[in-house]
């Protein structure tokens, strides 16, 4: 039934999403469509990414479901620094970060816990995370702040330039570490004892949707962005607020309907690499490319974020892997998520 829906709504969301765009309909109503349109072709990245996951394992099940939902992210990010928008763009990667340590997750765990009372996955995967998190949000994104109070703006920006570096370097190496050196060296018992399962899709195919999906994503989000403003002065949105909330959520709607589907079915070692490891994606590749892009545009981005930025984003990721430390979760941790999830959301509306 649900699949019937999300195959009727792409049906129609796409043309409109095409016919509303240049017709010049109202941006309000426009905003409306994309969205539903958006959450309906994450739908089917999501069927793609389970199909995947059978085929090829968990990790690179949840790594193309990352990947290929972060590049909407990145898409949107970039069409943003065109037009010189650096603090949306910092405020969206902030809202990535927090959308899916706390709200995926959350959602993932709350769900998953609703029918099952006790949820395990990978621990191994879990702490090795928790290490990389410290050192992608706390120690990459804090030391700049830090530095970059006493220092003109050249000199930060080469200090960002220098960050950004060592980022894609260390999250390359940590790709090499997990699917290469040691790959099935550190496995859960959930994944040595799995069942067989047939995907539904066939790799090819399920490649093949997932590619279609993501372009389709990647279009219809990029017209939401025009959209912004409008939907911003009437319902009396800030800037910031639409960056941090708005555009993350959005796009990264593939990513979440993924995330609490597998949750859902139990298949938690997939659920927990999509959202851990997007927000990794995010903090090691997504953000510092978008430093690296930005020098082709007029306006730079330093890799800097306003005070409130930081220390959500900070708490977040303390608050994460305290949950997710021990391998096991339930949905009252899910709910905790959530509800740090809805607090910032209303500091950021308020600020």
């Amino acid at each position: 039934m649900v699949n019937k829906i999300f195959f009727i709504t792409v049906l129609a969301g796409v043309p409109l999403s095409v016919v509303g765009r240049f017709m010049h309909w109202s941006e309000v109503l426009m905003f409306v469509i994309y969205c539903v349109t958006i959450i309906a072709l994450a739908g089917y990245m999501g069927r793609a990414t389970e199909s995947l996951a059978i085929v090829a394992g968990p990790r690179i099940g949840g790594l193309l479901n990352a990947t290929f939902g972060n590049a909407v992210e990145l898409i949107i990010s970039i069409f943003a620094l065109r037009e010189g928008l650096v603090a949306v763009v910092l405020a969206s990667l902030t809202g990535s970060v927090l959308g899916n340590l706390l709200l995926v997750a959350g959602l993932s765990f709350f769900v998953g816990g609703l029918k099952h009372k006790r949820q395990e996955f990978n621990v191994y995967d879990a702490r090795h995370n928790s290490g990389l998190l410290m050192f992608a949000v706390i120690v990459a994104f804090v030391i700049p702040e830090v530095f970059a109070q006493g220092m003109p703006e050249g000199k930060t920006m080469a200090l960002s330039i220098g960050v950004s570096v060592i980022l894609i370097t260390l999250y390359l190496g940590a790709l090499f570490f997990r699917l290469v050196t040691h790959r099935g060296v550190y496995q859960h018992k959930s994944e040595e004892t799995g069942t067989h399962e047939e995907p539904e899709w066939s790799k090819g195919k399920a490649l093949l949707i997932l590619l279609i999906s993501t372009g389709a994503v990647a279009f219809v989000s990029e017209s939401l962005v025009h959209t912004f403003e409008t939907v911003a002065t009437r319902f009396g949105w800030s800037e910031l607020f639409i960056g941090v909330i708005i555009v993350a959520v959005v796009g990264n709607a593939a990513e979440h309907a993924s995330a609490i589907i597998m949750a859902y079915k139990n298949k938690m070692n997939i659920a927990v690499e999509i959202a851990i490891g997007s927000t990794l994606q995010i903090a090691m590749f997504i953000a510092p490319v978008l430093v690296l892009l930005s020098l082709l545009f007029q306006d730079s981005m330093p890799l800097v974020f306003t005070l409130p930025e930081l220390i959500s984003m900070v708490t977040a990721v303390l608050l994460a892997i305290v949950i997710s430390n021990d391998g096991d979760t339930n949905w009252f941790e899910g709910a905790t998520l959530l509800a740090a999830y809805l607090i910032m959301g209303i500091g950021f509306y308020l600020l």
